[in-house]
C-alpha cells in the first residue's frame, strides 16, 4: 500500500471517530429537548399568571412601590445575559452575548451605568478574556436548570433593585436570553424586567378580562408587592433559564448534525480520493511490471 492511501486511510478513521461523538451529542440533545419543551410550557402560565397578579396590584392601588415606579433620572441599570457552560452549539452564546452588547451599548447611550450579571462559562470566558467587570456570575446548570437556580441568580439582583443608586443599586433590570420558538428557530431577545411595565401588562389583561374587579389589601398594597415581585422575578428568570436550556439543545443539536452530515460528506471524499490513489498505485506497479518485462525482452533479444 502506498504512502498516500495509508494518509487517507489514517484520517477516515480519524473522521469516522469524530463522526460516531457528533452523532452521540446529536442523539443526547435530541432526548433532552423534549424534556426542556414540557419545562418551558409549564412555567410560563404561571410567570404570566404572576405578572397580571402584580400588574392588578399595582394598577389597583395608589401605591408607588420602587419595583413598578419609574425612576424620575434612572442613572444605573442591571443586565442578565444567559450563555451556556459548554460550546459545540453553533452561535448559541454568540448570539445571545452580541445581544447583550447592544443593549449595554444603548443604555450606556442613554446616559446609564451598565452592571453585569453572567449565567454560563461562555459569557464569564467572553467578558474574562476582554477584561470586562462583572458583578456576579452563575454556572455549571445552563442545560439543565431549576427553580432553585433561578432564585439563587434572582436575589442578588432583586437586592440591587432595592438598594439606592448610592449605594451600588439599580434603577432597571434588564435580561438577555434566547428564546424557544421552535426545533429550527431560537431567537436572542432582551427584555426590561423591572421596573414593570404596566401599560403593556394592562392592555394583555384587559383583552383577557373585559370587566376589571375591585382589590382590597391586605394588610397592604405595598406588603403584597413586596411579597409578590421577588416571586415574579424568580419566575421570569426560571422561565427565561429554560428557554435558554431548549434553545441550547436544540442549537447543539442542529450544530452535531451539521457536524456529522459534514463528517459522511468528508469520509466519502477521503475514500474516493483513497480509492483513485490505491489505482494510481496499481497503475505504476502495473506499468512497472510492463516496462521491465519488455526491458527483458529486448536485452533477450540483444544477446541472439
Amino acid at each position: 500500500m502506498g504512502a498516500q492511501v495509508r494518509i487517507y486511510k489514517r484520517r477516515i478513521r480519524s473522521v469516522s471517530a469524530t463522526k460516531k461523538i457528533t452523532k452521540a451529542m446529536e442523539m443526547i440533545s435530541a432526548s433532552r429537548i423534549v424534556k426542556a419543551q414540557r419545562q418551558v410550557a409549564a412555567s410560563t402560565p404561571y410567570a404570566e399568571e404572576l405578572t397580571r397578579a402584580v400588574a392588578a396590584v399595582a394598577t389597583g392601588s395608589d401605591t408607588q412601590h420602587p419595583l413598578t415606579t419609574e425612576a424620575e433620572k434612572p442613572a444605573r441599570a442591571a443586565v442578565l445575559l444567559v450563555t451556556s457552560d459548554r460550546g459545540l452549539a453553533g452561535g448559541y452564546s454568540a448570539n445571545a452575548i452580541k445581544a447583550a452588547d447592544r443593549l449595554t451599548e444603548r443604555l450606556r447611550a442613554e446616559g446609564k451605568e451598565v452592571d453585569s450579571y453572567i449565567v454560563g462559562r461562555k459569557g464569564v470566558a467572553y467578558y474574562g478574556f476582554r477584561d470586562r467587570k462583572v458583578a456576579q456570575s452563575w454556572t455549571g446548570f445552563t442545560d439543565r436548570p431549576s427553580y432553585a437556580d433561578a432564585k439563587a441568580v434572582s436575589g442578588p439582583l432583586i437586592e440591587a433593585v432595592r438598594r439606592d443608586t448610592a449605594e451600588g443599586g439599580v434603577d432597571e433590570l434588564h435580561i438577555v436570553f434566547t428564546e424557544f420558538v421552535s426545533m429550527m428557530t431560537q431567537n436572542p431577545v432582551e427584555k426590561r424586567m423591572l421596573p414593570l411595565s404596566l401599560d403593556e401588562v394592562t392592555q394583555q389583561v384587559e383583552k383577557q378580562e373585559r370587566i376589571r374587579p375591585l382589590y382590597d389589601f391586605e394588610p397592604s398594597a405595598e406588603e403584597v408587592l413586596d411579597a409578590l415581585l421577588p416571586r415574579y422575578v424568580e419566575s421570569r428568570i426560571y422561565n427565561a433559564l429554560l428557554q435558554s436550556a431548549a434553545s441550547e439543545h436544540a442549537a447543539r443539536r442542529r450544530a452535531m448534525k451539521s457536524a456529522t452530515d459534514n463528517a459522511e460528506d468528508l469520509i466519502k471524499s477521503l475514500t474516493r480520493l483513497a480509492n483513485q490513489a490505491r489505482q494510481a498505485d496499481i497503475t505504476q506497479e502495473i506499468s512497472e511490471i510492463v516496462g521491465g518485462a519488455s526491458a527483458l525482452a529486448d536485452a533477450s533479444a540483444g544477446s541472439d
